[in-house]
């Protein structure tokens, strides 16, 4: 069962680089003295806008989709690990004890991040993905900041991700931020993966 997030576990600097980062508020200090003095649940409102982090339901199946085909197939092609992830999330993830996280804008899907379960409290980030049409407002750090806490309260022990170096160079600086670090590769089922990073919330690395 899902349900919707009530709490956003993110700093007071990072709420007010988001509204500076907005078009639409790099005028509005007020709206900037007023985040100062607090924020109550897991949504940022600016002038027009709001991003809320929600935990997946069926009815966003089509929207995760079409945001990680997206970005996948401007660079790379479609693998069968993707399309079991994009054509059955339910299935895929969720039912094998994994998470996924939305991200809304104004109530509507612009980003995306799941956990699959590999067992032991070990959890792989997959299908990080914003909109292109909305990137630029921090979507992708407030998800990346959201499920990583989420999932450490979850129970996880530890999180890996397979990325590239040369097509998700910007995402792979945000996961150094998020406290992943490099390891050694190993085996992935993606063909184009060619680092592989992990978190571990014991402070220990393996």
């Amino acid at each position: 069962m899902t349900h919707r997030c009530t709490e956003l576990f993110v700093t007071r600097s990072f709420i007010l680089d988001l509204m500076r980062a907005s078009p639409l508020c790099q005028s509005q200090e007020k709206r900037i003295s007023n985040i100062e003095q607090g924020i109550s649940n897991n949504e940022i409102k600016t002038m027009e806008t709001t991003i809320e982090i929600v935990d997946y339901l069926p009815e966003h199946q089509q929207r995760f989709k079409e945001i990680n085909e997206q970005w996948i197939t401007r660079k790379y092609i479609m693998e069968e690990e993707d399309l079991k992830t994009v054509n059955d999330p339910d299935g895929y993830v969720l039912k094998g004890g994994g998470r996924i996280y939305i991200a809304l804008h104004n109530g509507y899907v612009v980003g995306t991040v799941a956990y699959l379960n590999m067992g032991e409290g070990v959890y792989e980030m997959i299908k990080m993905a914003v909109d292109e049409k909305y990137r630029g407002l921090k979507i992708g750090k407030l998800l990346g900041e959201y499920s990583v806490q989420s999932m450490k309260e979850f129970g996880a022990k530890t999180l890996i991700l397979f990325s590239n170096k040369e097509g998700s160079a910007a995402a792979i600086q945000l996961y150094y931020k998020l406290g992943f670090t490099e390891i050694p590769l190993g085996t992935s089922e993606f063909q184009r993966a060619n680092i592989k990073m992990e978190k571990r919330f014991d402070g220990l690395a393996i």
